[in-house]
């Protein structure tokens, strides 16, 4: 019988929980993140049994991780390398392997369509109990058989943009979390974002010569989202057919203004029908309630919704394959349902703005 334990820790500190899971997952130290996931979940207000049984970990590891991280909080957190030489699969094993990335991430108990060599690695070490360095896992799948690619589009308009993306932080950024402290605010950052029927590609482990295929309808059609996130609040969306305008996103603020009486700070890309006369009119007509900023121009990296956005077409429909319109809203409401149940995974999407956010909201 496991005893019932709390933890109540500052914004700041589940801030930098966030950060030290997002190093873990970079630097490829599973079993750090699988310790800082099973904190998290204490922190949620799981069992000590429900946390050591989704880990399948023993009760007493669990009450040793939450045990360090009360004694010495984020000093709890080292990682320790295995020493010695990776172990070597035999050829069955590397056989199943195999087979497990055919079969794709999901048959495999994954969210996603798509393997990337971190979560091979985890694949791995969940199936086999060894753990690999993502460098050697690359090597292993390229002995295997297997390749990745992968394109990144940059963007060649970028004009001033790095000067107001530094003003953006050194000046702008200052007095929105000034605002925040007198007003006591909502920072709000907002997109919109069109999910199609017929599907995403992206990127995926296979056999070299075998490009993966994944079935489509070929129907032109796509489900449509107005949305904002706050690094507490959480998410805020709403479903929308037809073309975005001033109009239907003036409906879906006054929507958003109802769920809180707080004073919101609305964070915006430079859309027409974000920047349009009728716009500034609801703006001013509401500057009581609401403060619109405009985000530098080519800079969606500074707005932490385009993370979610791509966190939603990663896991519901990249390489996917919706028969109905309703199979691809089902999928897409799951997912956004996730991040609306569970405030605080909107944290790591929050990058940059997270040290300032968590010194300001101590």
């Amino acid at each position: 019988m496991s005893i019932a334990i709390r933890i109540q820790v500052s914004n700041s500190t589940l801030a930098s929980l966030y950060e030290h899971l997002n190093r873990a997952y970079v630097k490829g130290q599973l079993r750090l993140v699988r310790r800082i996931h099973a904190l998290l979940f204490i922190i949620e207000g799981k069992s000590v049994a429900e946390v050591a049984t989704m880990f399948k970990l023993s009760l007493q590891t669990v009450y040793n991780y939450v045990k360090a991280f009360i004694l010495n909080e984020l000093k709890s957190l080292v990682y320790r390398q295995s020493t010695g030489r990776p172990a070597k699969q035999n050829a069955a094993q590397r056989k199943e392997l195999g087979e497990m990335i055919d079969a794709g991430p999901e048959a495999a108990g994954y969210d996603c369509g798509c393997w990337s060599t971190v979560l091979i690695q985890e694949g791995i070490f969940n199936r086999f109990g060894v753990e690999y360095e993502p460098r050697y896992v690359a090597e292993l799948l390229d002995k295997m058989g297997f390749s990745y690619q992968r394109g990144r589009f940059v963007s060649d308009h970028l004009g001033n943009v790095a000067a107001e993306q530094e003003e953006w932080m050194n000046k702008t950024w200052p007095e929105i979390l000034k605002m925040l402290k007198e007003k006591g605010s909502m920072i709000l950052f907002g997109d919109e974002a069109s999910f199609a029927q017929w599907g995403s590609l992206n990127y995926t482990w296979a056999r070299k010569g075998q490009q993966p295929t994944v079935k489509t309808s070929g129907i032109r059609k796509a489900y449509k989202i107005m949305g904002l996130i706050d690094f507490l609040s959480g998410v805020f969306y709403k479903a929308h057919t037809g073309r975005f305008n001033s109009e239907t996103y003036q409906t879906f603020l006054l929507e958003v203004m109802k769920k809180s009486n707080q004073h919101l700070i609305i964070i915006q890309d430079g859309a027409p029908y974000h920047t349009s006369k009728a716009m500034q009119e609801f703006f001013a007509s509401h500057a009581d309630r609401i403060t619109p900023y405009a985000l530098p121009r080519y800079s969606p990296d500074f707005n932490p919704i385009e993370y979610l956005w791509r966190n939603v077409k990663k896991k519901a429909t990249h390489l996917h394959y919706f028969e109905t319109f309703a199979d691809l809203t089902e999928k897409v409401n799951e997912k956004l349902a996730y991040f609306a149940d569970f405030p605080q995974s909107i944290l790591g999407l929050m990058g940059k703005y997270l040290p300032s956010l968590g010194a300001k909201i101590t």
